[in-house]
């Protein structure tokens, strides 16, 4: 029993670790480094989205900057998305649609729908989102473009979900803000492993030389995480927080639709840098193991005590690094079901991990 006494509490270092760097990544000061407000090209890839469309597009033309266009492409709507963009481009000339009717065999409908609307982009800086998301305030754009300089490549966003009642709501934000908090906190220390397409933004010239998504075009995902994590490096990238740059999403209303969304994209994890698989899994499973090697461990009267102040310990640090990530991001968050959200996360990650393993084939849209 002493040794698992030493493994749990080996386990529960590592957390604290992890957790201690967290905290210095994003207390890190952060300046504009760029004053000339460079033009900017908004790609949307949008798929019978008319009525997400009709409510973000009018909201992106309002931000406040000089110089930007915004290129919606239509990809194989069932709806009457395509009309609807047609009468709007002859309105305002800054938005513009790419129109498309099929993909070819074999490639990702999404990443093949984004790569056409950045061959059309007029300007050199991308910004990406999707349909069902909404910029904060009229910052957006001049917050993320702040950080565009000579030397960067890739600037990294973050975008919280809406919060609406319910449990799967709370959880998937503290999902999505442990998350941010991860890849945020990876990339200030100059080891970016990835983005969230949904508010992140790179070169189209960069993206050209790359040859864009050519190396995983038959992988569903991966175009803003598998694409930053081929190709960003911590001197190429820079990040983005604060309520100026946030730009919020609608969240899945279903547990069963949540897990297919997280399936999906933790699938395409598998395809990461060994040593970003390794950073990250072991953060996981450190995770995992504290909360199922602890609790029965627990019920051990010799360590009872010593393993339960542990448990509370950790808990209460994640709940102090969950409370700072919050307002360092800009974002409102109940820190008071930390605690909570911290056990059932142990059983979210072993269930949809194990669906990502074993999963073969995960989709778009149809």
């Amino acid at each position: 029993m002493l040794i698992l006494f030493v493994i749990f509490s080996a386990l529960v270092g590592i957390q604290l670790i992890y957790l201690i760097v967290f905290l210095v990544a994003i207390s890190k000061k952060r300046t504009a480094t760029q004053t000339e407000r460079l033009p900017v090209s908004i790609i949307i890839c949008a798929h019978d989205e008319e009525e997400n469309l009709k409510e973000l597009i009018p909201e992106l033309l309002a931000q406040d900057y000089p110089e930007f266009e915004i290129v919606v492409v239509d990809d194989r709507s069932n709806d009457t998305t395509f009309d609807w963009l047609l009468e709007e481009t002859s309105k305002d000339h800054r938005l513009r649609m790419v129109h498309v009717n099929r993909t070819p065999p074999h490639v990702n409908g999404k990443k093949y729908g984004i790569t056409l609307g950045i061959k059309a982009a007029k300007y050199e800086w991308i910004l990406l989102t999707d349909a069902d998301c909404r910029p904060l305030t009229k910052q957006w754009i001049a917050s993320m473009s702040a950080q565009f300089n000579e030397s960067t490549s890739f600037v990294l966003g973050t975008s919280p979900y809406v919060k609406v009642p319910g449990l799967l709501n709370a959880f998937i934000r503290f999902e999505t803000l442990l998350t941010a908090l991860q890849y945020i906190s990876f990339a200030s220390l100059g080891n970016p492993y990835m983005g969230v397409g949904r508010n992140m933004a790179y070169r189209k010239s960069m993206f050209l030389q790359k040859k864009g998504f050519n190396n995983f075009l038959n992988v569903t995902g991966g175009d803003d995480d598998l694409f930053v994590n081929q190709h960003a490096t911590g001197k190429n990238t820079k990040v983005v927080i604060g309520e100026e740059s946030l730009i919020y999403s609608l969240p899945e209303t279903t547990w069963s639709s949540f897990f297919r969304q997280k399936t999906r994209h933790l699938s395409v994890g598998k395809l990461y840098r060994f040593g970003h698989r390794f950073l990250l899994g072991l953060f996981t499973l450190t995770w995992l193991l504290t909360w199922f090697g602890g609790i029965p461990l627990a019920f051990v009267p010799e360590f009872t005590y010593l393993v339960v102040g542990a448990l509370l310990f950790r808990m209460l640090f994640l709940v102090m690094v969950a409370n700072m990530a919050a307002k360092r991001f800009g974002v409102r968050f109940e820190v008071w079901l930390v605690p909570l959200l911290d056990f059932i996360y142990a059983f979210y990650y072993l269930v949809t991990g194990l669906m990502a393993l074993v999963s073969k084939k995960v989709r778009w849209k149809n």
